[in-house]
Formats: structure tokens, C-alpha cells, sequence
């Protein structure tokens, strides 16, 4: 087997073996990332959802209180307007969806189905952390979610959600009395919701992952071909040339051409021995034949 042969052999089981320990590492890497940025972009979306509430609360609600002695104005609600300007954003980035679950909500569209129950019942319940991510499975595969917990901080809120008899008459009217009372000061009324497929972040990290093989994979060849070449120049082409040289001689032929290198390294120092021995057995020879 040639030398050449040999190395690439080698070189080919090194690459396979480099090759899949990245490719391992990378691809739960990347799913790792492609994770952390779908949930960032979930918690971007909430705080937006959250700014949207505050302005709401704070700004628009006192201008549209005479408004509502007359006529119940949903965009008077922070909830709504929240989701209002998800919805917005929601034509730009069509995967992710946001809902504000509640166990007992005044618009009927905003309240919890069961899953969503579950996570606001872990935040009454005690939950010590201010937040849940998670995965779940859905008729269309399975859907990664980022929920935060809904708390009544602002008693302004209990003016339509504490009792029938104190909330405005214009809403009673459009929603009726039998929802969206007995809330209490600083207690948990629902959950921010923000689903997204697990397709997403599968497929970016696949995207990325791709880019990386191929990139990697093309160092690789690069590195191969270089070496190849470095491999052939220097070590392959000399000894193959001090290999035909021995070979003459060996079969006697005394005028066969000496082989010449300078260089420093091994194949020169074998050179310069192969010249020496050829020398000595040339005197040795016309020694024997005086």
C-alpha cells in the first residue's frame, strides 16, 4: 500500500471521527440557542404586551372614562389593547401566538383552556419562579410556550373586577355580570402565553447547523488537499526519487545519477547517508577489483 494511500486512509477515519463528534456537540448546541432565542423573542413580545397594558392603564383609560359612563370601550381595557397589538404583531411574525389565559376572565376569548390552567394554578399555588418554559404536545406536533403570571398590582383594576355592584354598568351590559369578579389585590388572575411551534427553533438550528457542516466539512477537504499536497512535495517525491536512485544501484548500475537535497530535515540527512554509502561501496567495489 502506498504511502500516500496510507496517510489519506488515516486522515479519512480522523475527519469521520472529527466530523461526528461536531456535528454531536454542535447540533445540541445550536437547538440549545435556537431555544434561548425563541424564548428572548417571547420575552421581548411580553414586555411589549406589558408596555401596551401600562400605557393603556395609565394614559388612555382616564381619557375614555366619560366615554364608558355611556358606552363600554373595550380598548379601555389594557388586556384587550395587549392583545390587540399582538395581534399586530402577530401579521409579521405569524409563529408565535400570545394569549392572556385567565380562570376567570370578563371577555370569554381570554380564558384559560386546561394546559393554560395548569401554569396559572403553578403560579397561585405558590410557584417560586416568575416563569415557565416549557414544551407540550398539540394535535399539529408539539409547541414550546413562555408563560408569566398575571398579577392584580394596580387597585384601579378592582373598580370593574371586584364586584358586580361596583363595576361599570356600560360593561355589565356588554358582558354580563356572571365573569370577571372577585379578584383581589395582588393575587394571580391568569398568565401571559406566548406558543410557537417547536418546528421553529428545530428548523433554525437546522439551518445553522447545515451551514456549519458544510463549512466544517470544507475546512476539512481544504486541510486534506493542503496536506496532500505539503505530503507529496516533501516527503513522497524525494523518497521516491531516492527510492528509484537505490534501486539502480542496487541492480549495479554504477553511473546511475546521485540524488541531491539540501534541505536539513529527515529526507535530507537520508540523502546525504545514501550518498555516503553509495561512495563507500563504490570504493569498497574498486578495491575488490585492484
Amino acid at each position: 500500500m502506498k504511502l500516500l494511500l496510507k496517510f489519506n486512509l488515516v486522515f479519512l477515519l480522523i475527519f469521520a471521527l472529527g466530523l461526528g463528534a461536531a456535528a454531536a456537540v454542535s447540533w445540541r448546541l445550536l437547538q440549545a440557542n435556537a431555544r434561548v432565542e425563541v424564548a428572548e423573542n417571547a420575552r421581548l413580545m411580553m414586555q411589549t404586551a406589558l408596555a401596551t397594558r401600562g400605557y393603556t392603564s395609565a394614559q388612555v383609560q382616564p381619557l375614555l372614562r366619560t366615554q364608558l359612563k355611556y358606552t363600554f370601550l373595550p380598548q379601555s381595557v389594557p388586556a384587550y389593547s395587549a392583545t390587540e397589538v399582538f395581534n399586530d404583531l402577530h401579521t409579521r411574525f405569524p409563529d408565535y401566538s400570545y394569549k392572556e389565559a385567565a380562570l376567570n376572565p370578563t371577555n370569554p376569548r381570554d380564558r384559560a383552556v386546561e394546559w393554560e390552567s395548569d401554569i396559572i394554578n403553578q403560579f397561585r399555588n405558590g410557584y417560586s419562579a416568575q416563569e415557565i418554559v416549557g414544551q407540550r404536545s398539540t394535535p399539529t406536533g408539539e409547541s414550546f410556550y413562555v408563560a408569566r403570571p398575571l398579577r392584580i398590582t394596580n387597585p384601579d383594576c378592582l373598580v370593574c373586577h371586584d364586584t358586580p355592584g361596583v363595576a361599570p354598568p356600560t360593561m355589565l351590559e356588554r358582558y354580563g355580570s356572571a365573569n370577571g369578579f372577585g379578584w383581589k389585590l395582588n393575587d394571580v388572575i391568569g398568565a401571559q402565553i406566548i406558543s410557537v411551534p417547536a418546528s421553529v427553533p428545530f428548523a433554525r438550528a437546522l439551518q445553522a447547523f447545515k451551514v456549519f457542516m458544510i463549512s466544517i466539512t470544507g475546512v476539512f477537504l481544504a486541510i486534506g488537499i493542503a496536506l496532500n499536497l505539503m505530503l507529496f512535495a516533501m516527503v513522497i517525491r524525494p523518497v521516491a526519487r531516492l527510492s528509484a536512485v537505490a534501486d539502480r544501484v542496487s541492480l549495479g548500475e554504477t553511473d546511475a545519477p546521485e540524488f541531491h537535497r539540501r534541505s536539513r530535515d529527515e529526507i535530507g540527512v537520508l540523502v546525504q547517508s545514501f550518498g555516503r554509502m553509495r561512495k563507500s561501496l563504490d570504493h569498497a567495489m574498486k578495491m575488490l577489483e585492484a
